[in-house]
């Protein structure tokens, strides 16, 4: 049997993917070197995304949201502050705020555990996807007529066009010869869940701290998911701490707005950097998400860029379905290419100068950065522009983000 796509990664990039292309008729093979087990555990580790407006659009398109709504917390304000561990006052430099939008919350909350099951889920239950776990990808051969792919075990798998969404360390763009660019910043992220005695009401707060930034966003409940940035050192010290000094270590930099915090959940950490894929696509090859492009959680982005990755693709191909073109043809592939790499490299490049910005305590560049926050927040078009393109809902939208 050939598919139409061999989809190579069963995490949430390559599970939308194969919902949006079944939506145009196409058949999928997603592989996924993971046990199925392991995918649908229903444990909470912390793990969470900020869904932007046109992802939770996405989302909705492909028939999840009615799962995931009663999970998922709406962002109604974001605050972000230019401040000092343990300093009593700091500068109020942004407020972004949903009411500036018509179109309802910037965005979404969602945890892992709730929507990786869901997609999990949906794959199962959409005719002309084939989902094959535990399936780890040895070789790859592209030809005329459609591309293989050989597996551990040796069986094979063939297809019109191989994607890769296997990740940062993307195999499918090795095996494909693309090479990458990007660096190491020296931070690890601290990730873990927190429970507060006060209400959040549905405000993230963004807090730049010398070592890196800290996130907080809210969580269903009385509880918010953190996204905290340390130097390498600093990160592999306070990680390797039990529960309780961890959250001493959090207490300054978190402050008591929200009362009294514990742990809810376990806890987590990743190195931090920057990668981008030299290019997105290969004959008969596309890649999305991570496989394509890694930045800065600064921005909490990286999902809602790998979602619109997958739009993006599966509008291009579904296009080229109803003009009668071959979707593996090189100009079809070349539109999804022209699309994306612009975007996601101006993306890589605004993360990574916000982050080396904002990661330091140097005061000339404090007070300039202080001040153009003050500034921005003081121009309701500007700010309003910024808010939208935190919603996802700027430049040219593939048809699954538009609603």
């Amino acid at each position: 049997m050939t598919h139409d796509l061999i989809i190579v990664g069963g995490g949430l990039n390559g599970a939308a993917l194969a919902l949006a292309a079944a939506r145009s008729g196409l058949t999928a093979c997603v592989l996924d070197a993971l046990p199925r087990a392991a995918r649908m555990s229903g444990d909470f580790d912390g793990r969470s995304y900020a869904l932007a407006q046109a992802s939770q659009r996405m989302l909705a398109g492909l028939g999840l949201w009615d799962a995931l709504a009663e999970h998922a917390q709406p962002m109604n304000e974001i605050k972000v502050t230019d401040g000092r561990v343990g300093a009593a006052e700091v500068f109020l430099g942004l407020h972004f705020q949903s009411a500036e939008l018509e179109s309802g919350p910037m965005g979404y909350m969602v945890e892992d555990r709730h929507l990786r099951p869901t997609l999990l889920r949906a794959l199962d239950d959409t005719d002309g996807i084939t989902l094959r776990d535990g399936a780890r990808v040895t070789a790859q051969a592209v030809e005329a007529t459609g591309v293989t792919v050989t597996l551990e075990d040796g069986t094979t798998v063939s297809g019109r066009v191989l994607v890769g969404a296997d990740g940062r360390q993307s195999g499918t763009a090795t095996r494909a010869g693309i090479r990458r660019t990007g660096w190491r910043y020296g931070q690890t992220a601290l990730v873990c869940a927190i429970a507060h005695e006060r209400p959040h009401h549905g405000v993230a707060h963004q807090l730049f701290l010398p070592p890196g930034p800290l996130a907080i966003l809210p969580l269903t409940g009385n509880r918010s998911s953190i996204v905290w940035s340390e130097s390498t050192e600093a990160a592999a010290e306070i990680q390797a701490l039990p529960d309780e000094a961890y959250l001493e270590v959090l207490r300054p930099r978190f402050g008591d707005f929200l009362g009294e915090i514990s742990l809810a959940g376990t806890r987590y950490a990743y190195p931090l950097g920057m990668t981008l894929a030299n290019a997105f696509t290969a004959p008969r090859l596309a890649l999305v998400g991570d496989a394509a492009h890694g930045v800065h959680p600064i921005a909490g982005q990286g999902l809602n860029a790998g979602l619109r990755d997958v739009a993006a693709l599966a509008h291009v191909l579904d296009h080229a379905t109803r003009r009668g073109e071959d979707i593996a043809a090189p100009q079809v592939l070349d539109r999804y290419q022209s699309w994306r790499r612009f975007d996601t490299a101006t993306l890589a490049a605004s993360t990574d100068l916000f982050n080396r910005l904002f990661s330091t305590d140097n005061p000339l560049l404090r007070a300039g950065r202080d001040l153009g926050m003050a500034l921005v927040n003081a121009a309701p078009g500007l700010r309003r522009g910024i808010i939208r393109e935190a919603a996802g809902l700027s430049g040219d939208l593939p048809d699954l983000m538009r609603g």
